[in-house]
């Protein structure tokens, strides 16, 4: 069975960013929903939603995105950078709970206060608790959710109908205790 590639014009702007198999000087907003075998892409003006199956090419394709979108929205380079950690820690906590290729809702979104991350997967038993230890940079696993608690203070897990969803909110202004 062979699939196409359906993309949806809904609107035009200058923004823009890489997407896979796209040149990456091609606006994003001229394929502002994009939908793929495993794959679908909903672009909004501060950000994004990407319903996807779980995979290496899509989770970089999300790090990119984020950077590429939020850059575009006007976010400093920093917090950008932090959001891609916390959205890779996110998925890959969906990915050891459930399994590779778990479908996976990400959403990444700016306001006026910093960004929020959410990433729902649907496995509704399995919630993520806080460690209360600090961050082990030297660790080699485990250190997932201590950064996230660092980078995004707050987050919190929420059972819904089809799973759990994790969000949490990066603010601006600087990590919480920086200098």
């Amino acid at each position: 069975m062979h699939h196409e590639r359906t993309r949806v014009r809904i609107a035009d702007s200058p923004r823009a960013a890489a997407r896979p198999g796209h040149d990456a000087a091609e606006p994003v907003a001229a394929t502002v929903a994009e939908a793929a075998p495993g794959f679908y892409l909903l672009v909004r003006s501060t950000g994004f939603a990407v319903h996807m199956s779980a995979s290496a090419n899509h989770l970089r394709f999300v790090r990119e995105l984020a950077a590429a979108t939020l850059t575009a929205a006007g976010v400093d380079a920093e917090v950008a950078q932090d959001v891609q950690l916390v959205a890779s820690e996110l998925i890959g906590n969906s990915v050891r709970a459930c399994g590779d290729f778990v479908p996976l809702v990400v959403e990444v979104d700016a306001d006026p206060r910093g960004v929020t991350v959410k990433v729902h997967d649907p496995d509704r038993l399995a919630l993520p608790k806080r460690s209360g230890m600090p961050v082990d940079c030297g660790a080699e696993s485990g250190r997932g959710l201590p950064l996230v608690d660092l980078l995004a203070p707050g987050w919190q897990a929420v059972r819904t109908p089809t799973g759990k969803q994790i969000s949490c909110h990066l603010p601006f202004g600087g990590r919480p205790g920086a200098a």
